[in-house]
């Protein structure tokens, strides 16, 4: 059976994701998850060529900040992203440049809590971000 373009485009993306990731260090796909507050299967089905589980757009600025994605790979992820799935990136990355921001934050002893607190930090950020570049 004959693929569509569509899926070569998703193809595309997860080729060069897969590709950064297996330049990063091991353990990375678990450190993913667990800041997806996914089990690691789903980080699998979405971040390889294989499997036709597109990568939803909300969890982009996660994968950046794990995945320690320099200016270039962010750049050509998001342009072949973008190929795939028109007008869907977020906000805050979409058309800016991202740039990592190292916290320190506390540690609440529960992924639950962590992944709230942190959601609610990232939220700030794009917030913050659109008030500075008056995106009301």
């Amino acid at each position: 059976m004959a693929r569509d373009s569509s899926d070569e485009t998703v193809i595309a993306y997860k080729t060069l994701l897969a590709g950064i990731l297996d330049n990063r260090p091991s353990g990375t796909r678990q450190r993913l998850a667990t800041a997806l507050g996914k089990h690691r299967s789903f980080v699998t089905q979405v971040t390889s060529p294989t499997y036709d589980t597109p990568l939803p757009a909300r969890h982009l600025p996660t994968i950046f900040r794990v995945c320690h994605f320099s200016p270039a790979e962010q750049e050509r992820f998001l342009a072949a992203y973008q190929a795939a799935h028109p007008g869907r990136l977020p906000d805050v990355g979409g058309g800016e440049k991202l740039r990592p921001l190292t916290l320190m934050a506390p540690d609440f002893g529960d992924e639950k809590k962590n992944r709230q607190f942190d959601d609610a930090i990232t939220e700030l950020v794009q917030k913050m971000a659109s008030l500075v570049s008056g995106e009301q």
